[in-house]
């Protein structure tokens, strides 16, 4: 049974999840009517181009050595999709957020990870956020979830449900070993970083 997860929670994915070792991160996002409240943040990614209008969540993962970005080859995105060592792959871009399910997906190859990387933080920002005047208060319905790749049952569900009025990037999520075991940690940090780079910056 798939655990939903609150702000500043962490679960053990080794421990509940006997034999887990391929998982998909999956992100969600809708925008908010045209004219509405806004206010809640909910959701993720997108990608480089996009129409004028749309909001575009562009999704991507950091992998750390040591809690630290060492490589620019280390962040995986809608330009760098596939990380040199296979093991994390960014599986293509969502220019809107709309319909159902998931919007993006990053698949992590967890048995395969470089022993040099402790964590992958999953982090979605806005295209063009500042040019275009949009914000995750424009966002609702915003989630991340983890699935296990070899039978598609959904491991966990973090919903952000904060107001992320004025916020042009967010902090979702981290996997990350502890004693030998992978974890996951619901961070749900907003900021007002312009994109990617600037995220990137927070890790060096």
């Amino acid at each position: 049974m798939s655990i939903s997860l609150q702000k500043g929670q962490k679960v053990s994915l080794s421990k509940e999840n006997a034999g887990l070792s391929k998982i998909i991160v999956g992100l969600g996002w809708d925008e908010a009517p045209k004219g509405g409240a806004g206010g809640f943040f909910s959701s993720l990614f997108g990608g480089g181009q996009s129409q004028e209008g749309n909001i575009d969540c562009d999704a991507s993962a950091f992998l750390l050595q040591g809690g630290k970005l060492v490589n620019k080859g280390d962040v995986v995105y809608y330009g760098n999709l596939r990380h040199s060592s296979g093991t994390v792959m960014h599986m293509g871009d969502n220019l809107t957020g709309a319909g159902e399910g998931d919007d993006e997906q990053i698949t992590v190859d967890l048995a395969n990870v470089p022993a040099a990387y402790d964590r992958i933080v999953v982090v979605v920002n806005i295209y063009q956020a500042v040019q275009r005047h949009q914000e995750f208060g424009m966002i609702r319905n915003a989630f991340i979830r983890l699935v296990d790749a070899s039978n598609n049952k959904e491991i966990l569900k973090y919903n952000l449900t904060e107001n992320y009025t004025g916020m042009t990037a967010m902090i979702f999520g981290e996997v990350y070993r502890h004693n030998g075991e992978w974890k996951f940690s619901a961070i749900g940090q907003g900021t007002t970083d312009a994109g990617i780079g600037e995220l990137a910056n927070r890790y060096i």
